[in-house]
């Protein structure tokens, strides 16, 4: 992966602790449908009975690649890392998940959001 050159030397693409990126946003927005869903995924993926924990997720996505790690939003990130550690664990495998998103496209053709 290609880092980022800092103060302490080359870090990940992820690891931008320190580094100064202007003001943070902190208002709140409304969150869309995809979000809610996915974090519900997550909740269920991530909770006490749950299929792995949150460092596992966390290290799905700093494996990502650089442009990876900068072009996708922050619900896509986790969604991504959800389908990689599902697959890691044995709980689906990626040809049932790429079955399901066709079975789901297909059934989806021309309807409007």
């Amino acid at each position: 992966m290609t880092g980022i050159s800092g103060a302490a030397g080359t870090r990940g693409i992820h690891d931008v602790g320190g580094l100064d990126f202007g003001a943070i946003d902190r208002s709140e927005h409304p969150l869309t449908t995809f979000e809610r869903r996915v974090d519900a995924l997550m909740m269920l993926m991530i909770g006490p009975s749950g299929v792995f924990r949150a460092d596992a997720l966390r290290r799905a996505i700093e494996s990502y690649n650089e442009a990876d790690y900068v072009n996708l939003t922050y619900y896509e990130k986790w969604v991504r890392a959800l389908r990689i550690l599902l697959v890691e664990q044995g709980v689906l495998s990626d040809e049932q998940i790429d079955a399901r998103i066709a079975a789901l496209r297909e059934n989806c053709e021309g309807v409007q959001p």
